[in-house]
């Protein structure tokens, strides 16, 4: 397959038949979205398969079984896997790229797509034919290609932990508290939504609101005792993002958006 170093993004999705390995929410996902954009793609088939007869393999499994898998894939193909922290190092041959999308996949999605469309896509290639291949396949899924370093991989996941699962878990403790006083969280999602786009329009600076960022300390202390009366276990976790607020609201200097 070393001619698709000569061939358009197009060209070379028609030339390669895929297989995705691992049927979790992501594996699915992906062979569905993949299906839907005209990709000759299989899957996905169960770990441990060889991938015999297919030109590349995509390894949709938990970061710490993507060395096994990756070694029981018959040689002579190209091999990727979907891992946003961990490197090429782990898998066989010369041909090896990797692709993450930045983007979360529920298990309501699985099996029914996601939408990547719009969504960045982490790649990496070990030749410059596997570093197209992993760029054409976020291409035909309309994701935008963000070519990483591996040394810069564990940093950028951890980000997408924050800015994905943290989150969840914020907001997870933001409808427990609600509740208490019979909110439900779908009143808390417009505010939500709103402070995600004026976050991605403005930086954490602008976007910053509430009485932490005006220095209303008795609002603050008033909260915590609500929280110790009626969720005392997240008092740890409301005491740390009162202090990161804090800080966010001192800077006088932020990252540029």
């Amino acid at each position: 397959m070393r001619e698709l170093e000569l061939q358009s993004k197009p060209e070379i999705i028609n030339a390669v038949r895929l297989a995705v390995i691992g049927g979790g929410r992501l594996g699915s996902a992906l062979v569905s979205a993949l299906q839907a954009a005209g990709v000759d793609v299989a899957g996905p088939l169960h770990r441990g398969a060889d991938a015999a007869g297919f030109d590349a393999v995509l390894l949709c499994v938990p970061d710490g079984e993507i060395a096994a898998a990756g070694a029981l894939v018959a040689p002579g193909r190209f091999v990727g896997h979907c891992s946003g922290a961990t490197g090429l190092d782990v898998l066989p041959g010369n041909d090896v790229f990797s692709l993450h999308p930045l983007m979360t996949v529920t298990a309501a999605g699985a099996g029914a797509g996601a939408g990547f469309a719009g969504a960045g896509a982490a790649i990496a290639g070990s030749s410059p034919a596997a570093l197209q291949l992993a760029r054409a396949l976020a291409a035909s899924l309309g994701m935008i290609s963000i070519e990483l370093r591996a040394a810069d991989r564990p940093a950028y996941h951890a980000a997408a932990s924050i800015a994905s699962n943290f989150l969840v878990t914020i907001e997870a403790a933001a409808e427990r508290l609600a509740l208490t006083a019979g909110v439900d969280r779908r009143m808390l999602a417009p505010l939500v939504r709103a402070s995600v786009e004026n976050w991605v329009a403005l930086g954490g600076g602008g976007a910053l609101t509430g009485p932490v960022a005006r220095g209303d300390e008795a609002t603050v202390a008033t909260q915590r005792q609500a929280i110790a009366a009626r969720a005392a276990d997240l008092l740890p976790l409301f005491d740390a993002l009162v202090q990161a607020t804090r800080t966010l609201a001192a800077s006088t200097e932020l990252p540029a958006p």
